[in-house]
């Protein structure tokens, strides 16, 4: 069993406490300081707070930048104090009413991404309209929705004196998550290189700035292959230093910095065997637990049994149960055959590595089911409940 450090205060608290996710902000404090110290001189850091909101306030003091997809989102870093100037404005809908109020509160400040001709126009207009001059990066697709091709972007960089708003610092570009090499992203950086060079050459234009999302690889299930976290860096960081482009180069990350530090726990409410198939049923569920990559319950998360009390099970032979949640569908099935000792009603599964996404990707609405609880854990505060349980029927009904 992993060492979990909240487990004692977690359980003492008075009403059965689970479903409920924990966050240890030492660890996550302690990844990301890892993550910077392999890329120090090489590139900055960039939170996703897509990944996981919760962890924002927590991220302040450990990354340069935050990549900023909604409204809601941006309301999140208001509330906790984010400085426009480290937030980069993203997102493939830029909604005019929401760009307006964050020019006209901040003056400009941030950075704001070009996912189309619609944007470069829209917020070239309102940034005229407010005196300013803001700054862009322009995102380059990855062969989806997202971003521009490169012939738009030529276009743009030829004929960038006719916006004279935008400050066009340089490129963003994504393609996707949980890379399981470096071939994927030394070929992108390569040829994100040679683009950059080539906009030098043929336009003149001096890139500042290269956001890039690498996409590392997140190890969530037992037969994945964990990387030793170094010499994966070590090794970007070579590739980082082989490029041409020697202006400010930030790393956008969501996944990788937020997954290792959430743990989430579900009580067993009930089991059951139902044709030579045994059952356990826990009080949480698909709504709240996503692991990426999870194909038909058939992979096997890193997960602890433990009884009410803390203590580890360890009476009698392991034997496969399926984990089921408390959501009434056949596709609420956590984890098929999932090796279990003696399993007993009010036994605690704590399941490890869901600081990214689980939080908020789950289907939350469905059932009616209340919101888990969110608490964070650190040696000096020790746990803290920062969002109770949330009953969501009103959300589901007419007034």
């Amino acid at each position: 069993m992993g060492e979990y450090k909240f487990l004692q205060e977690f359980l003492e608290k008075e009403q059965a406490p689970t479903p409920a996710y924990v966050f240890d902000l030492d660890a996550m404090s302690a990844y990301v300081e890892q993550v910077k110290k392999c890329l120090e001189g090489k590139a900055e850091v960039c939170y996703a707070m897509k990944a996981n909101p919760f962890l924002t306030g927590p991220m302040m003091k450990h990354v340069s930048a935050f990549e900023v997809c909604s409204p809601g989102e941006f309301r999140i870093c208001e509330r906790l104090g984010v400085p426009m100037e480290r937030i980069v404005l993203s997102g493939v809908y830029k909604n005019p009413e929401d760009i307006r109020y964050v020019l006209e509160t901040y003056k400009g400040k941030g950075v704001y991404t070009v996912e189309s001709w619609e944007h470069l126009r829209h917020l070239n207009q309102e940034a005229q309209k407010e005196n300013l001059m803001i700054s862009v990066l322009l995102r380059v697709t990855s062969g989806n929705q997202f971003g521009m091709d490169e012939q738009d972007i030529r276009k743009i960089i030829e004929d960038r004196e006719a916006y004279p708003a935008l400050k066009i610092l340089g490129l963003q570009y994504y393609s996707g998550t949980q890379k399981k090499n470096l071939s994927q992203m030394e070929e992108e950086l390569s040829h994100l290189d040679g683009f950059l060079e080539e906009l030098k050459k043929t336009y003149g234009f001096e890139a500042e700035e290269l956001e890039y999302g690498p996409g590392f690889f997140a190890p969530y299930f037992k037969k994945d292959q964990e990387t030793d976290k170094e010499e994966l860096l070590d090794a970007f960081g070579k590739l980082l230093e082989g490029l041409r482009f020697s202006g400010r180069i930030i790393l956008e990350m969501g996944r990788f910095l937020a997954y290792s530090c959430g743990f989430y726990l579900t009580s067993i409410v009930d089991k059951k065997v139902n044709q030579e198939q045994s059952y356990v049923i826990l009080d949480g569920g698909i709504h709240h637990l996503n692991y990426y990559g999870q194909t038909m319950a058939m992979k096997q998360p890193w997960c602890t049994q433990i009884t009410r009390k803390g203590k580890p099970c360890t009476d009698g032979e392991e034997e496969p149960w399926n984990l089921c949640g408390s959501l009434c569908t056949v596709s609420d099935v956590i984890v098929k055959r999932f090796p279990l000792k003696k399993p007993e009603i009010h036994d605690i599964l704590i399941f490890e590595r869901v600081g990214a996404y689980s939080v908020t990707e789950g289907i939350y609405l469905f059932l009616s089911r209340p919101l888990p609880r969110i608490y964070f854990w650190s040696e000096k505060e020790g746990l803290r409940l920062i969002r109770d349980g949330i009953q969501i029927d009103t959300l589901n009904s007419e007034r």
